[in-house]
């Protein structure tokens, strides 16, 4: 009965790697989608924003020529306006058009990616659940398992959030190239056979430490991901304000000297990243909507810690011992408290917030991977 347990262990998790295999297939699909989806959706972007920008501009010349002919030859100068930039979020821009602009086709393309992102996220968990199935414990005893959880989590959230009818759309592609990454890193460096797991982990604290751990990382990467997008959107619009996007930018790039190497960078980074960046929903909109996933999650990841530490006494009889894992997740806890206070101070707002954010999340990584891998200390038992 023993050996017949046993194969079916095995053939359990032969089945999760051929259906990870299968899911980093479609993924790849849905990938490619999303590429044909912006690609066929820049040139509509382009042109349509090219027009509201000409516009005002062929309307006021039309308007100094009929004032200069009906003044008998006088025309009547305004006061040119002047150009400042506004705070995060206090800008009168509009959203985006969205990855595919105002391309039907690359409308459909974006439908096949989310109809592929779909199929391949039931491989994903159907992987993850075989995997569970096949030593009967929790699917996250080590950092393989971990992070092809952690994956299937992060799809879930913005499946989630499209069902919810939110305008993540673009969300796609900079999710399933982080999914991929993430598989592949798992599939190759962080592989482990399918096993029971150490004494100290049989508690059902598994269940509830990680498993909370794994939903705020999740939707911490998609406020991550949000504040990042929100950065180069930010730039676009207060280069908008000043005149260079389009031709003012080349006419930027062109008074640029050649020793300011870093002004010069940036201004061929926002030429080609321009008509991409046009099409994402407006700084503003990104900047709550990250801020909004950040503070929801926040009380989660306090939570998370609170249950690390009560298991922790459980384990090994105490609640606090400065183990390294413990360390960083308390300064990914004070990251993101100093965001949250960051974000409602005055002069903290927008660009400086945001980059407090990325800091945070960098933390939560290297919480992950870095004392995982680099670091020895109580929470090594779990492995690679």
């Amino acid at each position: 009965m023993t050996s017949i347990a046993a194969a079916a262990n095995e053939n359990m998790a032969e089945i999760s790697n051929v259906l990870i295999y299968s899911a980093m297939a479609v993924y790849t699909l849905a990938f490619l989608a999303h590429i044909a989806e912006w690609v066929l959706g820049s040139r509509s972007a382009v042109g349509r924003t090219a027009a509201a920008l000409t516009a005002p501009q062929a309307a006021a010349a039309a308007a100094a020529g009929t004032a200069e002919r009906q003044g008998g030859g006088t025309a009547v100068l305004e006061r040119p306006k002047v150009v400042t930039r506004s705070g995060a979020g206090t800008r009168d821009v509009p959203d985006g058009p969205g990855a595919a602009g105002t391309s039907e086709k690359g409308d459909v393309y974006g439908r096949i990616a989310i109809s592929l992102t779909v199929l391949a996220f039931v491989l994903h968990a159907g992987s993850v659940l075989t995997r569970a199935l096949s030593v009967e414990r929790a699917p996250w005893g080590n950092m393989y398992e971990f992070s092809t959880t952690f994956g299937m989590t992060v799809v879930a959230v913005y499946l989630g959030l499209l069902v919810a009818k939110k305008n993540v759309r673009w969300l796609g592609l900079p999710l399933v190239t982080t999914i991929l990454l993430d598989l592949g890193l798992a599939l190759s460096v962080l592989y482990t056979d399918s096993d029971q797991l150490v004494p100290a982990l049989h508690s059902y604290w598994l269940w509830i430490h990680v498993s909370c751990a794994i939903i705020s990382g999740a939707a911490l990467w998609v406020g991550a991901c949000s504040t990042l997008m929100y950065l180069f959107r930010d730039g676009y619009e207060a280069r908008l304000e000043s005149g260079w996007t389009g031709r003012g930018l080349e006419r930027l790039l062109a008074e640029l000297p050649s020793n300011r190497r870093i002004a010069r960078f940036k201004a061929h980074l926002a030429k080609y990243t321009d008509g991409f960046v046009m099409r994402l929903p407006s700084a503003a909109s990104l900047d709550k909507f990250a801020y909004r996933i950040n503070a929801t999650v926040f009380p989660l990841w306090t939570f998370t810690i609170i249950a690390g530490a009560i298991w922790a006494e459980a384990a090994w009889g105490r609640y606090w011992g400065w183990d390294p894992k413990e360390v960083w997740s308390f300064i990914t806890w004070a990251a993101y408290a100093s965001y949250l206070h960051a974000r409602a101070t005055a002069g903290w707002k927008g660009r400086k917030a945001a980059y407090i954010a990325l800091a945070a999340f960098g933390c939560y990584l290297f919480n992950y991977y870095g004392v995982n891998i680099f670091v020895t200390g109580k929470h090594s038992y779990a492995g690679v």
